[in-house]
């Protein structure tokens, strides 16, 4: 190992974490895990016995098949969600109405615990829309389409009161005094603007 290899001087359990954040986002992933974890309480609780003390408490109903497929089906969304990303307006539509589905069918919706999750999955993924990969060019934003605080011909504000977005940056001094045309640097938040 050199000191030119930075990357490899790292341990085993940060590459596994930089690794699985880099695929975590590339998809809508907090969709797919609330889905799938929605479809496991509508899938379960028709089929489960609970136990309090001596009494046993069973929560079938007549619609046990109807819960498993939902469940199962939630599940399989989730899955689709993480790795076929494309689908994820099919697939946010389709959690949505199952779990609308499973509020009649099974027990509320898994006592609602899985409704809730399943919703939220459903609409996480509707919401969620893949980023523009980054150019990689560190002075993009300084290149001619950078604002300059005056409008460009032809563009009219909405109203005639509205003025410019961004305000005029002074002019640099030349050594001499002199205005040389330059325009200053405008700091807004650490970045340049003008």
């Amino acid at each position: 190992m050199s000191a030119e290899t930075p990357g490899q001087s790292a341990g085993t359990f940060t590459r596994l974490r930089l690794r699985f954040r880099d695929w975590r986002g590339t998809r809508p992933f907090w969709a797919g895990l609330f889905t799938m974890l929605g479809g496991f309480p509508i899938a379960y609780l028709p089929y489960a016995t609970l136990k309090l003390g001596h009494m046993s408490l069973a929560m079938a109903t007549t619609a046990g098949a109807g819960s498993l497929i939902i469940g199962v089906l939630l599940v399989t969304l989730g899955l689709t969600m993480w790795f076929q990303s494309a689908t994820r307006v099919f697939a946010g539509v389709a959690a949505i109405l199952l779990a609308l589905v499973s509020l009649v069918v099974s027990n509320i919706g898994g006592f609602v615990v899985g409704f809730l999750l399943a919703l939220i999955g459903g609409a996480l993924a509707l919401s969620w829309v893949p980023g523009k990969p980054s150019s990689g060019a560190p002075d993009e934003r300084y290149d001619s389409d950078a604002p300059t605080g005056q409008a460009a011909p032809g563009d009219a504000p909405e109203s005639p009161a509205a003025g410019p977005l961004f305000p005029a940056a002074p002019f640099e001094k030349g050594e001499g005094g002199e205005t040389d045309g330059v325009r200053a640097a405008v700091r807004d938040g650490g970045h340049r603007v003008g």
